[in-house]
């Protein structure tokens, strides 16, 4: 689709072995966008925009990241195009992680990444943090163009960043509150899966598994078999709003996730 084009351009998946790197350029195909796996710093180069996809433990995937030798690619092209973390991807763009030890991040989001279960005020609640919670909106960004306050998106979380209140854009109440997306500049990560968040306007039983249907995270007074209507899927609407020129009739949320360029009268923030 040459608007997905004009709008997205190539995206490249940083390939360092952590996650399910062609699930996501899958997702990313069913959206029409250009979705390229990569471990070549050529390739990244030439990308008009990033992601940073993680699976598993911080230190395990720092340390990963760093033997590719694309730590300073990353840091190089992060100055001039869009970089998007997610889930863990996101932990990595902090400054450092208590997850079992204490390991040094990318530094691009000042904070921490913490245990979840100890600040839990209602201890009843189980960690991992897995399954659908409501986004609260804490400072507008472009990223929320299309989505609105209260969206449900998908967590599968133990650690969260912490002491990040300046680059917080939004987040989720697990009986604290749970950092769910921020940014610094150019460099946008959500805690929450976005490309697993595609139908919050639509029955979950196409995205959760049989044991998650009907289910949303937190306490019992929250659960639902249906999350509220939207007006794009918001794993759509988060692609869609990263775009310097925003699309008229957006598909989704995800879309502009994935096809955003810093827009005009944020350019130059770092």
């Amino acid at each position: 689709d040459p608007l997905h084009e004009r709008t997205a351009g190539m995206i490249a998946i940083l390939d360092y072995g952590v996650g399910n790197l062609f699930s996501l350029r899958s997702s990313l195909q069913q959206l029409g966008l250009q979705a390229v796996v990569t471990a070549d710093a050529d390739v990244i180069r030439a990308a008009d925009r990033l992601i940073l996809p993680g699976v598993g433990a911080f230190g395990d995937a720092m340390a990963k990241l760093t033997a590719t030798g694309l730590v300073p690619v990353l840091k190089e092209q992060a100055e001039e195009k869009p970089l998007l973390g997610i889930c863990l991807g996101m932990q990595l763009l902090f400054e450092k992680s208590y997850e079992y030890g204490e390991h040094a991040g990318l530094g691009f989001i000042k904070g921490e990444v913490c245990p979840l279960e100890p600040d839990l005020a209602d201890k009843t609640l189980k960690v991992p943090q897995i399954g659908w919670n409501a986004l609260h909106i804490v400072k507008d960004d472009p990223l929320f163009k299309y989505i609105r306050e209260g969206e449900y998106v998908y967590y599968v979380h133990s650690y969260y960043g912490k002491n990040c209140t300046e680059s917080t854009l939004a987040v989720s109440d697990y009986s604290i509150p749970v950092t769910g997306a921020v940014r610094a500049g150019r460099v946008y990560g959500t805690q929450f899966h976005p490309e697993k968040s595609s139908d919050t306007g639509r029955s979950r039983a196409a995205i959760a598994s049989p044991s998650q249907k009907g289910r949303v995270a937190g306490r019992k007074k929250r659960r639902t078999s249906q999350p509220r209507k939207s007006k794009l899927p918001t794993a759509r609407a988060i692609a869609i709003n990263l775009s310097a020129a925003f699309i008229p009739f957006p598909p989704s949320p995800f879309q502009y996730l994935v096809s955003i360029s810093v827009p005009e009268e944020l350019e130059g923030m770092k």
